[in-house]
């Protein structure tokens, strides 16, 4: 494949062989079009419109918790239940970005080496730049490419950053918290409000001392939760010696074919998506030309899920409008 230039628009005939590519869950293609939506490539919001489906069936799953809580590595024993039960799956694994560098460890698919050779699998490690909530910016709209090329279901693991890994909860349709003992979780948990978002909390490294302690505490914060909430089911389990991992698949397996996730899914992800590109261009302007074109932000949802748009195109139009405007403005200056 020739190379990419980042600031020039692919043509029409190479945009849609990229979305071939996709759909037909071609790596390499897989591999250049996650690229461009990580880099912010000016062809990426064309590929995401013709990809986006509100209502796909494909279900996601949050890995969140503090740094050494064994993470990746029950995400492996993840992956090998689903690829016995002949499912493809996809994960992306966000590491810390250096904030001097810019550059990541991206080292998941060291730890998940076990799998790199599965066609069934695909692995993808992005940096997360700086950006809050134990997530890379493009973290969402790579989700949504993973899951057009049919990976089902696609995990995303979280860099382990803390307080703020609750951002993991809005584009997952399910939440694992993984805790350990030793760590002064129970502790972090019940300071940072994370218990709230999880629906299923892990407790790993069963088979090491303190485990009771541990859970004695995460049952007595959750007694905080609020009462309107479904009470997460808390398991304990040992991604090294596979004790409890069953409980676990169960329990995830449960949730996922349940009509809770379903239920307003396309919605859900609609909003998330069109709020995070309404961020991205400018409040203040953006929600305007939202109000001029559909009336309101909800309006805006509400065409999406008939089908006549998508949240990227409307991010188009907003960039569409911005150009115009810098446009004029260069005019007026010249003279």
């Amino acid at each position: 494949m020739a190379q990419i230039s980042p600031d020039v628009d692919l043509l029409p005939s190479e945009i849609d062989s990229f979305i071939i590519d996709v759909r037909e869950s071609r790596p390499r293609g897989l591999a250049r079009v996650l690229s461009m939506v990580e880099n912010g490539h000016p062809s990426s919001s064309m590929i995401l419109h013709s990809l986006y489906n509100p209502d796909r069936q494909v279900k996601t799953i949050g890995v969140t918790g503090p740094p050494g809580a064994g993470k990746s590595t029950l995400v492996n024993l993840l992956i090998d239940y689903w690829r016995k039960l002949n499912r493809k799956v996809g994960v992306i694994a966000v590491d810390p970005s250096s904030p001097f560098s810019g550059g990541a460890l991206l080292g998941d698919r060291v730890r998940m080496q076990t799998h790199a050779s599965d066609p069934g699998v695909f692995i993808r490690s992005m940096g997360s730049r700086g950006h809050l909530g134990g997530l890379s910016g493009a973290t969402r709209d790579a989700l949504e490419v993973l899951t057009s090329a049919s990976y089902d279901p696609v995990l995303v693991e979280t860099v382990g950053v803390g307080q703020a890994e609750v951002e993991v909860a809005s584009i997952a349709d399910i939440t694992l918290l993984v805790l350990v003992p030793g760590l002064g979780d129970e502790v972090q948990t019940m300071k940072a409000g994370i218990m709230e978002i999880a629906d299923v909390i892990v407790l790993n490294k069963a088979d090491r001392p303190g485990i009771e302690q541990l859970e004695t505490a995460v049952n007595a914060s959750l007694e905080f939760v609020d009462d309107r909430t479904v009470r997460p089911r808390v398991i304990r389990c040992s991604a090294q010696t596979g004790e409890g991992i069953d409980n676990l698949t169960s329990a995830v397996d449960s949730l996922l074919s349940s009509e809770v996730v379903g239920q307003d899914n396309a919605k859900r992800r609609t909003t998330l998506i069109l709020n995070g590109i309404i961020r991205e261009k400018g409040s203040d302007l953006a929600k305007k030309i939202i109000s001029e074109k559909y009336g309101s932000i909800n309006g805006a949802i509400d065409s999406v899920l008939s089908g006549e748009t998508t949240p990227y195109m409307i991010g188009e139009m907003f960039t569409g409008f911005l150009e115009g405007i810098q446009e004029k403005d260069n005019g007026s200056k010249q003279d």
